[in-house]
C-alpha cells in the first residue's frame, strides 16, 4: 500500500450530511435543546451541537447565524437572534426601556403560547442545568448587554433583578397560569410591570443609592 493510500486509510470517515435542508434545521434545533439543557448556555458549543445533530458545524451559521441565534429559536422560540433583540430594545428613549422589554417578550411569547420557554421553566426546579441556561442567557447575556448601555451602577445585581421579573412573569403567565394575569392583554401587563422593570434598569434599588 502506498503512503498516500495509508494516509487515506488512516483518515476517519466523514459523517454524511442530511439530505434535506429542513431536516438539517430540525436536527439542529432538537440537538440544541438537548445540549443547552445538559451543558448550559455558556458551555454549549456550536461544534458540540452540530456533532449531536450529525451535521457540519457550518450549518449552524447557515441556518441561525450564530450560537445565540440557535439558542433563541430552539429554547426561547424567539424568531430572531438575541443580539437583534438587544439592538431593538436599546433603540429609543432610556426612560421607556423597561416598557419596550416587557412588551417585546410578551408579544413574542404570546405568539407561541409560551411553548419551549414554559418547558424550560418547568425543569428549573429539578434540573440544575436548566437553571444555568436561564441564568446564562437572561443575566449574563441579555440584561448585562442591555445594562451596558444605561451606565447604571451595580449592573450585575440589576441584571439579576430584571431576569427575575421576566422569568417570574413567564412562570406565572405560561406555566402556573395565574388568572387574571394569564389572560390579560399585553398592554395591561406592560402598564403594570414596566415601571418596576424600569426601576431595576435605571432607578434606585438600594437604601443608599
Amino acid at each position: 500500500m502506498t503512503s498516500k493510500a495509508n494516509q487515506i486509510a488512516a483518515e476517519p470517515k466523514r459523517r454524511g450530511r442530511r439530505p434535506g435542508g429542513q431536516d438539517t434545521r430540525a436536527a439542529l434545533i432538537a440537538a440544541a435543546r438537548e445540549v443547552f439543557a445538559e451543558s448550559g448556555y455558556q458551555s454549549a458549543t456550536v461544534r458540540g451541537i452540530a456533532r449531536r445533530a450529525g451535521v457540519d458545524a457550518a450549518m449552524v451559521n447557515h441556518w441561525f447565524g450564530s450560537k445565540e441565534g440557535l439558542f433563541a429559536e430552539a429554547v426561547l422560540e424567539l424568531p430572531f437572534a438575541p443580539q437583534t433583540l438587544i439592538d431593538e430594545i436599546i433603540e429609543g428613549d432610556l426612560e421607556t426601556l423597561g416598557e419596550r422589554i416587557v412588551r417585546k417578550f410578551l408579544t413574542v411569547w404570546d405568539a407561541f403560547g409560551g411553548g419551549t420557554f414554559a418547558a424550560l421553566v418547568r425543569s428549573v426546579t429539578s434540573h440544575e442545568q436548566a437553571a444555568e441556561v436561564l441564568q446564562d442567557f437572561f443575566v449574563k447575556y441579555l440584561f448585562s448587554g442591555v445594562l451596558k448601555t444605561t451606565g447604571s451602577d451595580n449592573p450585575k445585581f440589576r441584571a439579576s433583578l430584571c431576569a427575575s421579573q421576566m422569568v417570574g412573569l413567564g412562570m406565572v403567565r405560561y406555566v402556573a397560569r395565574f388568572e387574571p394575569l394569564a389572560s390579560a392583554d399585553i398592554e395591561t401587563v406592560v402598564d403594570a410591570i414596566a415601571p418596576n422593570m424600569q426601576r431595576y434598569l435605571t432607578g434606585t434599588i438600594t437604601r443608599n443609592g
